[in-house]
């Protein structure tokens, strides 16, 4: 199917963020996306988790929140996609505006406070996705969150992942959007172990008995200390989980923003983020000495950025942002620069680069 983005694009970015983001998923849900026209190059192959990707590129969460067009992402040329965040009930979020473009920065700001669909919607797509011969190749993984009121936020990690466990190929624990009050303090040694054995815990009471129980992940705020770097890295190998996602949006403000968008709340992406992001991934593959699968997301929107990501130690690389001024061309265009730049540097795989930059 034609990309129509490169017409469409200034409609897009004239109406609001929201706004354009809900048509572009109607639309990716009546089947007007296009597809990716040819097969992957075979360098890009990875495996991880006892699963074979046709390539490393995922698209983050926050795109299609309620797994709506997980197959119409895929179909773009993806490997795999990651749906959500999703809390246990339904809930609306933060009230707008919430979501800010920045296109001189390629960035974006969003206090959108999880709204989510919830579990019951989510989890009645993915089994009617399960059930379909046209779902397409690649994984799909669903990020957990909670709801804003919870009584017990612990208890609400563990009910998604019982709900899910089985029914995606991967599950990540949201412990840092900025954008819901006290999340980011589960980051801390104790909350995080003690979350973690919660998740484990339901994982096994929802897969009894499984050879491959689903990857369980966490996923971490780019604002770390050096000691709660430390400490996330020792608990997450202790307690065995499959991997880190790193990382999530920054409340930080670096020099160059527009001072009336600076100063609105809430997570800031985009390119902006690739630099710390991917510092901070270069570290936590020092921390975790090569042993926990890392995903590297933050300001990725070219072949060189998703290969630095490869380079500091991410097995896997997401992007989302960019796709909102780049179109959904963005994705063969990183493939393919990213296949050029390893067979470059005499690498047979993705596997080859992970971390061929840490010295």
């Amino acid at each position: 199917m034609i990309d129509v983005f490169p017409l469409v694009r200034p409609l897009l970015l004239r109406l609001p963020p929201e706004t354009a983001h809900a048509l572009t998923v109607r639309a990716l849900a009546a089947g007007l996306g296009p597809t990716a026209p040819a097969a992957d190059d075979p360098v890009l192959r990875v495996a991880l988790w006892g699963r074979e990707l046709a390539n490393p590129l995922g698209l983050a969460a926050g795109f299609d929140k309620d797994a709506q067009v997980v197959d119409a992402m895929l179909r773009l040329g993806f490997g795999f996609v990651e749906a959500g965040g999703v809390t246990p009930r339904p809930q609306a979020g933060n009230p707008r505006p919430r979501v800010f473009r920045l296109p001189g920065q390629g960035a974006m700001i969003n206090r959108l406070g999880l709204n989510s669909a919830g579990l019951a919607a989510v989890t009645a797509r993915l089994r009617r996705r399960a059930e379909s011969p046209r779902r397409a190749p690649g994984l799909v993984g669903v990020n957990i969150g909670r709801n804003k009121d919870a009584a017990d936020a612990v208890a609400d990690y563990g009910a998604g992942v019982r709900a899910l466990a089985g029914l995606a190929d991967f599950l990540v624990i949201n412990v840092s959007s900025p954008n819901t009050p006290g999340l980011r303090d589960l980051q801390g040694r104790t909350a995080l172990a003690g979350l973690l054995a919660t998740v484990l815990a339901a994982r096994a009471e929802a897969e009894p008995g499984a050879d491959r129980p689903t990857p369980l992940l966490v996923k971490i705020a780019p604002d770390l200390a050096p000691g709660d770097r430390e400490d996330i890295a020792e608990v997450a190998l202790a307690a065995g989980i499959d991997g880190l996602v790193v990382s999530n949006t920054t409340t930080a403000r670096p020099p160059g923003l527009p001072p009336d968008l600076a100063a609105e709340a809430g997570g800031l992406s985009g390119r902006p983020l690739l630099a710390p992001s991917t510092a901070l991934l270069a570290d936590m593959a020092r921390l975790t000495g090569g042993r926990l699968p890392l995903i590297g997301v933050g300001g990725v929107a070219s072949g060189a950025d998703a290969y630095a990501k490869i380079r500091a130690g991410a097995t896997l690389v997401q992007l989302y942002t960019a796709l909102v001024y780049g179109g959904p061309r963005l994705v063969g265009w990183i493939k393919r620069d990213l296949a050029a730049r390893l067979r470059a540097d005499g690498f047979d795989s993705v596997a080859q680069a992970v971390g061929s930059g840490l010295g």
